[in-house]
């Protein structure tokens, strides 16, 4: 029988379990080149114990930036910095992906440079607010994409992607979850266009297909994940019957030979089931277990098959042992939410291992 302490083979690399560590976005990139820093290379470093890491969401544009304090992978200073992040990780023993999140609606013209504003398929502001460094803001109106936007945000995330390989990643995952764009193509509720961008499920598919094709041609499938949330609400997406997209979409990228799939789950296990047997390659499963963490229990499914992989997020936030104490059966650190976004070290890299 497989267990997640089993070692699995990921576009071409042999991680040392089937346990990732699920991309947190932390908020403490401080300066204006948004470029990692020694701590964040600590934070990683500390946690290289995991099969695979995914990053922390990082801006692929300027204009892509939803969060204060949110690194990027479009300058040539942020490359070069990353490299602290990804020599850290690897002289630890770890693997590590560059998780490339583009915010389109999510987020604010205040946290973007002068004259631009947020990005999306439709000119739909999202109900709500999002915090700045001015404070709570309510979202605007995003500027509708153009054909030719489209393809020069299609071109941002192939070009970070490259990026992303120069400073040493292993590979990239494209966020196409939690309502950020490329999941604001993929619902019916964000994109209301009519042309070849939206319409149908294979329409509102299209942006995510070519942002996935456009990356594995600069660096290959087998360095190319990417992560969904089929139904998801987060960041007032609505999507109340998100079967027939997630079936086109899996199906037109299943012939790409991409190192994974990673899904967010939602309480519908059978759309899981579904989008577990029309994928041929690894399956990575952040699983529903609202409003609880995932913990120790979401193991067995990878002995059921469910799952290849599962992802973690609060709790390897909390434990940078965390394989280690899921092996053990504990016991657990518990995250403190008051540090998950900005600060110091923390409720960052204080966090102790076992026998410390």
């Amino acid at each position: 029988m497989t267990t997640a302490f089993d070692p699995i083979v990921l576009g071409g690399k042999r991680l040392s379990s089937r346990i990732a560590m699920a991309p947190m976005t932390r908020s403490r990139a401080y300066g204006a080149g948004a470029e990692p820093t020694e701590l964040m290379a600590e934070y990683y470093a500390q946690r290289a114990g995991a099969g695979l890491i995914v990053t922390e969401g990082i801006q692929p544009s300027p204009v892509g930036q939803g969060y204060p304090n949110t690194p990027g992978l479009h300058t040539a200073g942020q490359v070069r910095a990353w490299r602290l992040v990804t020599d850290a990780v690897h002289r630890a023993g770890g693997v590590i992906f560059a998780q490339l999140m583009h915010t389109g609606r999510i987020g604010h013209p205040s946290l973007l440079p002068q004259g631009l504003t947020p990005v999306a398929p439709s000119a739909v502001a999202a109900r709500g607010q999002v915090f700045t460094t001015e404070g709570p803001k309510d979202f605007v109106t995003p500027e509708e994409l153009t054909e030719d936007g489209i393809r020069q945000t299609v071109a941002d995330f192939a070009d970070a992607a490259l990026g992303a390989i120069e400073a040493g990643f292993d590979g990239v995952e494209l966020h196409g979850a939690n309502g950020y764009l490329i999941h604001q193509f993929l619902a019916p509720g964000s994109n209301l266009r009519t042309d070849a961008w939206g319409g149908g499920a294979e329409g509102r598919a299209r942006f995510a297909v070519e942002v996935v094709t456009a990356v594995a041609e600069a660096v290959g499938g087998h360095r190319v994940g990417l992560r969904i949330s089929p139904g998801n609400p987060y960041n007032d997406i609505s999507e109340p019957a998100p079967g027939e997209t997630y079936q086109a979409l899996v199906e037109r990228l299943a012939g790409l030979d991409l190192a994974y799939l990673h899904l967010m789950e939602g309480p519908d296990r059978e759309l899981t089931d579904r989008l577990r047997k029309a994928w041929p390659g690894v399956f990575v499963l952040n699983p529903f277990t609202h409003p609880e963490a995932t913990g120790p229990q979401a193991l067995k499914l990878v002995e059921d098959g469910t799952a290849d992989m599962i992802a973690y997020g609060a709790l390897f936030l909390a434990n940078p042992d965390l394989p280690a104490r899921l092996a053990a059966g504990g016991p657990f650190n518990a995250p403190d939410s008051s540090t998950f976004y900005g600060g110091d070290h923390r409720g960052y890299t204080d966090y102790p291992v076992l026998g410390a």
